[in-house]
């Protein structure tokens, strides 16, 4: 029972070592140039990116598939700033 405790030991502290370097690589093929506001402004490149990160996620990194998502979110939902602005006559049911 000993040995059992001091294996499950020495089993938990190595798995606490140091994590190996992140070998995630940005494609050559696309640059991390693009930001939100870029691809607002050129909507065929943020469509080209959005198909490019469903199919393959891995290679164009995360950090380019969120803005690509994030410039998705503007682009569909706006700003957010407009406010409600309510039928000047009510509606007849």
């Amino acid at each position: 029972m000993k040995c059992l405790s001091l294996l499950l030991a020495v089993v938990l502290l190595s798995a606490c070592g140091e994590k190996p370097a992140s070998t995630e690589k940005p494609s050559a093929e696309t640059p991390l140039t693009d930001t939100v506001e870029s691809l607002l402004a050129n909507p065929e490149r943020r469509k080209e990116l959005r198909e490019q990160c469903r199919l393959n996620r891995a290679e164009l990194g995360d950090k380019l598939c969120n803005i690509v998502a994030e410039a998705t979110n503007k682009a569909f939902l706006g700003d957010g700033e407009v406010p409600y602005t309510p039928p000047k006559e009510k509606p007849a049911f």
